[in-house]
């Protein structure tokens, strides 16, 4: 019994995501790649985990400050797996958007929906090309944006915490901005599908780390200075 109740959630999760990407494909129409829709858009996936695939999320945040209203910084998680759009939306703050790769684009509904609601495609097979959309990525932040970038470019799909890229490191130093750790628990590990309570998923939000003063030549430290931390932190919360 339990493997049919996965078997429809999983063949609603598709029309479920359909539907949500549709509506914030019209609705940015009036304002088209506003960062001011992505949190909305994302907030609204979350209702899919909750109610489709059934799991409550837990967030950690012993620091007390409300991570929905910071301005002008880089948040950062780590990517499990392409369920993690339906979780991000808890924790992500107003006026946010999120690099990811081109080939978002060419998903049906969905990569219009990433673009329309103010997000920021990058081509990783052009270098140059790449770290021009970064320089953009940064002036986004001087204006008033947050930035959320998962530094591993790629899921992890069960592999632990893959080494990080120099992306939101360099766009965090050159924009003088404190990063936002965002951790987030095994999902494969707490959420069982097959029950109608499929588990709780574990988030914490870590200590925002100052950028200011630093240089590009502090990057590879600062970049495995957080990315120990955030590996400690997701053992723990799995």
């Amino acid at each position: 019994m339990g493997h049919i109740l996965k078997y429809i959630r999983l063949a609603l999760l598709a029309p479920a995501t359909g539907i949500v990407s549709i509506l914030w494909v019209l609705i940015p129409l009036t304002s088209p790649a506003n960062p001011k829709w992505t949190s909305y858009a994302a907030q609204t996936l979350r209702l899919i985990g909750r109610f489709v695939l059934g799991y409550r999320i837990d967030v950690e945040n012993n620091n007390n400050f409300d991570i929905r209203h910071v301005e002008k910084s880089v948040i950062i998680s780590n990517h499990q797996s392409n369920f993690d759009i339906f979780h991000v939306g808890e924790v992500c703050p107003r006026n946010c958007v999120s690099v990811g790769k081109k080939a978002l684009a060419s998903i049906p509904i969905f990569g219009q929906m990433y673009w329309l609601t103010g997000n920021i495609l990058i081509d990783r097979g052009n270098r140059k090309r790449a770290w021009s959309v970064m320089d953009k990525v940064v002036d986004k932040i001087k204006e008033g944006a947050n930035v959320w970038i998962m530094p591993e470019g790629t899921r992890s799909k069960g592999r632990g915490l893959l080494p990080f890229k120099k992306g939101p490191f360099v766009v965090a130093i050159k924009a003088q901005r404190p990063i936002y750790p965002i951790c987030i628990g095994d999902f494969d590990k707490v959420v069982d599908l097959t029950r109608w309570n499929s588990g709780t998923l574990k988030m914490k939000i870590l200590p925002p780390i100052s950028t200011e003063g630093k240089t590009l030549d502090d990057l590879n430290e600062l970049k495995e200075e957080i990315r120990s931390i955030m590996e400690i932190e997701i053992a723990k919360l799995s």
